[in-house]
């Protein structure tokens, strides 16, 4: 029997197609991290319109961030939230996530300070709290990530200090009115859903039987579990800001998000969709964030974001 169709030469044959098809996995994955690592700072804003004011009231102008995850070297993305002010906002909400270093606090809040002349509200995620840690990223299609007990503490009392001497209102378990534009609104936000913290507050106690006058309710939380969502449909909230998500963060061209880390279904990692909740409907603003852990920082197919919501009247 001749070598080229001998048992041993069968192999050598397997041998050389295994090899080949590992050269060119190991090909395509480094150009999905080299694209991942660029896409990762193509910053960009989506912009949304949404007619749920009362009558006679806006345009008014939320800017929605979200997921920063900063670390004291990204000169790009503070350069990129610095110039988020010249939208000239009426309102900002920060839904959380926003560190990803210890030493971020100072050169994140240096970034925003352009954004903190105007109102905002703000809740905490987990990267708020503790540090991100190392893992394969692969454990994200098991389910939700878990929090281990000995993660490293963020310095996030200052950084809630700092959003609150610039005049932005903590909403972590807590509700709180503001007149903006000569219309009420009623704000009503939790601490991380993520971590279990979440208490919901209810809505203001001085709106009680105010309801006629012309008013706003808007619900802000980090994670958005389908828990939360209903909670807050059911009672009665007009709009619903979240993030989380990262949007998936490395995505299917022409499909998606593969992972939310959350409960939420994967086509709703992003974007702006109504949640239907007890025969409620609130519409639900996830934003896909705008930073990655350093320790994953790459994005596929996900650009970071910030969101412009354009809130206009109902009639």
């Amino acid at each position: 029997m001749s070598g080229g169709n001998s048992l041993a030469g069968r192999v050598r044959r397997i041998g050389r197609g295994f090899a080949v098809t590992a050269a060119v996995g190991t090909a395509a994955g480094a150009a999905a991290t080299v694209y991942g690592l660029w896409e990762k700072n193509q910053f960009v804003l989506r912009e949304e319109t949404l007619p749920i004011l009362p009558a006679g009231f806006g345009p008014f102008r939320v800017l929605h961030v979200s997921d920063i995850h900063f670390v004291p070297s990204q000169r790009r993305k503070a350069e990129w939230l610095a110039s988020l002010a010249e939208l000239k906002p009426d309102l900002v909400v920060n839904t959380g996530d926003n560190l990803s270093h210890a030493s971020a606090v100072d050169p994140l809040l240096a970034a925003l300070r352009p954004l903190m002349e105007f109102p905002g509200v703000f809740v905490p995620g987990s990267n708020d709290y503790f540090g991100p840690r190392f893992k394969n990223p692969a454990s994200y299609f098991l389910g939700p990530s878990s929090q281990r007990k000995d993660q490293q503490k963020l310095d996030w009392p200052r950084l809630r200090s700092g959003f609150g001497m610039a005049g932005w209102v903590d909403l972590t378990n807590r509700c709180q009115s503001l007149v903006l534009k000569g219309l009420r609104f009623d704000f009503s936000g939790v601490d991380d859903p993520h971590l279990g913290l979440e208490r919901y507050a209810g809505w203001p106690r001085g709106t009680r039987g105010r309801d006629n006058d012309p008013h706003l309710r808007v619900a802000v939380a980090h994670a958005p579990y389908q828990r939360v969502l209903d909670h807050f449909t059911e009672d009665g909230a007009d709009l619903l800001l979240a993030g989380h998500t990262h949007g998936g963060q490395i995505c299917l061209p022409g499909y998606g998000a593969l992972v939310a880390n959350c409960d939420l279904p994967t086509w709703r990692a992003k974007g702006l969709n109504n949640w239907d909740s007890n025969g409620r409907t609130t519409p639900v603003n996830v934003s896909g964030g705008i930073g990655t852990s350093r320790f994953a920082p790459v994005r596929i197919a996900c650009r970071p974001e910030a969101v412009l919501l354009t809130l206009t009247s109902r009639t």
